[in-house]
């Protein structure tokens, strides 16, 4: 077998953690000499590394699995399926998708090469017990984890610092697929940065299932600050983002260092879910309305220009109209700047499904609904204070009419919040580049600058 006859595709489904996953695994391929391509049309491989976190996930990597196999008809021969899907249900997968010719759980990303070169070895009728399902083993789960990788997201990279997650949340499936937390090693984690930095990215976001609970497993307090200094400390021209903060780890020390350090934006992730008490505790979270309160007021007063991203869930069982109201009346008090919305996703293997008082689905969206319409105006708001006033945004790309460049200042993470759409005044820009913009046309959630020079 010629490793470099055998081209892969490589989709990538869900959260940019699973991306991460998903570069180790084309980095691992790269090196063994296969081919990586774009296109499933040119693939002999075909490999999905799905999500499973709630029912539309699910959904996703379901339909997308059936997609890819449409090509099983043309030139691929073996289908792969790895990731949170397959970790969860990889038993029903062998039973009910015999497209798939191997399943490969969370802890076993680094059997990548190997799986594909079994299928080659092995006889077709024997290929699903000759790809045996990996489970999580404790202390594994980031064996697959490198330090050199080449980033698909051009001039930013997410850097993974930990793996699993140990809190019980009652809505969330992510510690039985996922493991407990397990913290990387600071020295790995700064050595992956420098090669990120070496290949020309500027931007580093730390993600983690819990972010601001980094090193408590490995170090037995959390490191999340002097993570962040070793990184600064590193010798380019870069910016770090923070997503996925929980605020019962927004230290002062974590706060000094956000407002000292100069390469870390004033941008903050912090998922709270909800306000009020009783649906806090219900969930299962360490989190008090008082503290979310108190931590946006310390941060604000301490970093004026910080801008705050979080997520909430409504209709998880028992919330009341009275809870309900709680939330929207903080959301109003703490005016996020960034907002995402969840109607509460029933999962098998969570507390919350077994829970009484579940909430019906149209009382849910009728929530969401009305959450969405307070926070429209509120980022409404915030983008109207922008108008006309000078920013520095990072070039990403352009649009395909070619009239707008598209980039981010540090209000903007990818994916998840607006991009600036931008007009470039005199000259050409390129990506990665950082330019000096005006704000000139804003709404609830498009932003139109133009190049200030």
């Amino acid at each position: 077998m010629n490793r470099g006859n055998i081209n892969v595709a490589l989709v990538s489904l869900g959260c940019p953690k699973n991306l991460v996953d998903s570069e180790y695994m084309a980095d691992r391929m790269a090196k063994a000499g296969l081919c990586l391509v774009d296109d499933p049309a040119k693939a002999e491989v075909i490999i999905v590394n799905t999500c499973g976190f709630i029912e539309s996930a699910k959904v996703e990597a379901i339909d997308t699995i059936l997609a890819m196999a449409e090509y099983k008809t043309d030139k691929c021969k073996y289908l792969i399926v790895t990731g949170c899907l397959s970790q969860r249900y990889h038993g029903d997968m062998k039973k009910d998708l015999p497209e798939i010719d191997a399943i490969l759980g969370v802890g076993a990303y680094g059997e990548i090469v190997n799986a594909i070169d079994t299928l080659y070895e092995r006889d077709a009728a024997t290929i699903a017990e000759a790809v045996p399902f990996c489970e999580v083993r404790r202390g594994h789960t980031t064996d697959h984890f490198v330090n050199f990788r080449t980033p698909s997201t051009g001039s930013f990279a997410y850097l993974k610092i930990a793996e699993g997650c140990s809190n019980t949340c009652a809505y969330c499936a992510i510690p039985g697929i996922r493991g407990h937390m397990i913290s990387r090693p600071m020295e790995d984690i700064t050595a992956e940065a420098d090669n990120l930095l070496q290949q020309n990215v500027k931007e580093l976001i730390i993600v983690a299932q819990d972010t601001t609970a980094y090193g408590v497993d490995l170090y037995k307090e959390r490191k999340l600050p002097e993570l962040l200094q070793k990184i600064c400390a590193l010798p380019y021209d870069f910016h770090i983002r923070l997503l996925y903060c929980y605020s019962d780890g927004m230290t002062e020390e974590l706060l000094t260092v956000l407002a000292d350090e100069p390469k870390i934006c004033h941008y903050i992730d912090m998922p709270i879910q909800h306000a009020s008490d009783h649906v806090l505790k219900l969930m299962g979270r360490k989190d008090t309305k008082e503290n979310i309160y108190r931590i946006m007021h310390t941060w604000r007063q301490r970093i004026p220009d910080i801008v705050f991203r979080t997520t909430v869930m409504v209709g998880f069982p028992g919330e009341t109209e009275a809870d309900f109201n709680e939330l929207i009346q903080l959301i109003k008090d703490l005016r996020f700047e960034r907002l995402g919305c969840f109607e509460f996703s029933p999962e098998e293997g969570t507390k919350a499904v077994r829970m009484p008082d579940q909430v019906p689905a149209e009382i849910a969206k009728q929530r969401y609904e009305t959450l969405m319409e307070v926070q429209n105006k509120i980022s409404q708001a915030f983008n109207e204070s922008r108008l006309h006033t000078i920013t520095t945004a990072r070039i990403e790309g352009i649009t395909e009419d070619g009239i707008f460049y598209l980039g981010r200042s540090y209000a903007e993470s990818p994916d998840i919040d607006p991009m600036l759409y931008i007009l470039a005044k005199q000259r050409e820009l390129n990506p990665g580049e950082m330019v000096k913009v005006e704000i000139i046309e804003v709404d609830a959630y498009d932003i139109t600058a133009v190049t200030f020079e």
